[in-house]
């Protein structure tokens, strides 16, 4: 018996009639129930304890049913090649050297073991190192019954071979369709063993709370099953220039890459991709692709085999709260182009630099990334309605989408030149710095700790325009600043030419 604590000495003593009493009042509930006595006075009869009614637990096992078989181990060879015994091998040795000194006493003691050991060079030798075959191991799905499945191009790359484990034990070979690098996606298909159990992707995208369950291979135990809820939607997590990533918090581990993530309906709601995590293990924070997505780039490697991508011909970049307040715009939002590349789409369409692009067909741009998808998702061909924050004020733009090709940067040299202000530049005529044709203005230095250096400025860049009027010249700088301060702006906007690409940054205007 527990008794409930007492300051009095005599509780035990006290609690023992208590209980007797208890019981007595039980036995005469029970003779008056049972044998129809006379009832008992209100505050002698038993407690009437209400039952309540049993939790719901949710229960993912008729999903589980109908998706499980549609979900595979995808297993790929990479082509052999030629590896050390270990990473920190010596050039002239497959033995490791431990990172010992050149006159650590052990050093003499291994090179007799490698046959360097002077005159007496009788000692073993070690094998040299023969070719070895690499091997990943992930997820994957069926999408179809004719066996096209779906997993994540890292899985595949560089295999030479690969197969996929069924849910009901087989091993049957798979060929590479077509594969997407840049959202981490590939298309396999399985001739042999037909037709399979496959699965849908989901129309629409999962709310955040919404249950979520994930199917896989982590550790190479088949079969896995998790669940969780949609933590977060688009993600950008630095993985491509289309992050648009689904965070779950089902535990989703090393070889859960490529598996699917469903709703409660058995539809796929995402590709499982990425863990966040410092010790390569789950802890609650894993990434998938969303299934709009999923749906967009394997239609395209079914049917093309590639992936073709809208192109508009910018460089663009975030609207900053400087930015906007440097032009006007009411609130920092959209992508503020930078540059225009000459007899691109959006050059033809008569989009400017300083332009800030605020929805896409009507579909609002967030910020840069945000207008890179909508634009890559557009079919080359077709007409799109671009708004624009142009001159202090909304116009629309049209503007035919070209197909994406490759894209290159320039960059300027580095020389002396003039101090300009108090931003910290240090510029010369771009000109002057080996390039005759090169235009604008070269910054040939950077003071650490000064406005430009922390708004991002470094040596090399080349300024193009200020406040958006084209400079070729230090002095043309200055001008262009003492300008603005007179009109009563507090900031300036430079347009900047970098190796990453041309970009605005936004200086506040020094004091004269």
């Amino acid at each position: 018996m527990t008794y409930l604590y007492s300051r009095s000495s005599d509780a035990p003593r006290r609690a023992g009639k208590t209980r007797s009493a208890l019981l007595g009042a039980v036995a005469l509930a029970t003779v008056a129930a049972v044998g129809g006595g006379a009832a008992l006075p209100a505050f002698a009869q038993a407690p009437q304890t209400a039952t309540a009614p049993a939790a719901t637990v949710p229960s993912f096992a008729d999903v589980v049913d109908r998706v499980k078989p549609a979900v595979v181990s995808v297993r790929a060879k990479a082509e052999a090649t030629q590896s050390a015994a270990s990473p920190s091998a010596r050039p002239d040795s497959n033995l490791p050297d431990f990172g010992l000194p050149d006159d650590h006493p052990f050093q003499e003691f291994f090179k007799r073991f490698r046959g360097q050991g002077g005159q007496n060079n009788e000692g073993p030798r070690f094998s040299q190192p023969r070719p070895r075959q690499g091997a990943s191991q992930g997820s994957g799905f069926f999408i179809s019954a004719d066996g096209y499945l779906v997993t994540n191009n890292h899985v595949i790359d560089k295999s030479s071979e690969v197969e996929v484990l069924m849910d009901d034990g087989r091993t049957l070979p798979a060929e590479i369709v077509g594969t997407d690098p840049k959202t981490d996606l590939a298309l396999l298909k399985v001739k042999e063993g037909g037709p399979f159990k496959f699965v849908e992707l989901a129309p629409d995208a999962p709310r955040v709370g919404d249950w979520v369950l994930a199917v896989g291979n982590p550790f190479g135990l088949g079969g896995t099953v998790t669940a969780g809820i949609v933590s977060a939607r688009a993600r950008d997590i630095g993985a491509g220039p289309y992050d648009d990533f689904l965070q779950i918090d089902a535990p989703v581990n090393r070889g859960n890459s490529g598996g699917p993530t469903f709703n409660q309906r058995g539809q796929v709601v995402g590709v499982n991709t990425a863990i966040a995590s410092p010790s390569g293990g789950n802890v609650g924070i894993a990434f998938a692709i969303p299934s709009e997505t999923v749906q967009n780039v394997v239609t395209q490697l079914r049917e093309k085999g590639t992936v073709e991508r809208g192109f508009l011909g910018v460089q663009i970049q975030p609207v900053t709260k400087d930015i906007a307040a440097s032009i006007g715009l009411p609130k920092s939002e959209g992508a503020i182009v930078a540059r225009v590349e000459d007899n691109g789409p959006a050059a033809k369409a008569g989009l400017k630099a300083g332009d800030v692009v605020l929805s896409v067909n009507g579909k609002p741009v967030s910020d840069a990334r945000d207008l890179s998808r909508t634009v890559a998702s557009l079919n080359a061909g077709t007409t799109a309605t671009l708004q624009v924050w142009r001159d202090g004020k909304q116009q629309d733009v049209s503007v035919t989408i070209g197909k994406m090709p490759s894209t290159t940067t320039a960059a300027a040299d580095s020389k002396a030149g003039t101090e300009v202000g108090k931003l910290g530049l240090n510029l010369a005529p771009a000109s002057a710095t080996g390039d005759n044709d090169k235009a604008g203005v070269a910054v040939v230095g950077v003071e650490p700790g000064s406005p430009a250096a922390e708004k991002g400025f470094k040596t090399g860049d080349v300024i193009a325009q200020v406040a958006g009027q084209p400079v070729q010249t230090p002095a043309d700088v200055k001008n262009a600043l003492e300008a603005s301060r007179k009109d009563g702006k507090k900031s300036v906007l430079f347009l900047v030419e970098a190796k990453e690409g041309t970009r605005f940054i936004a200086l506040q205007i020094p004091a004269a």
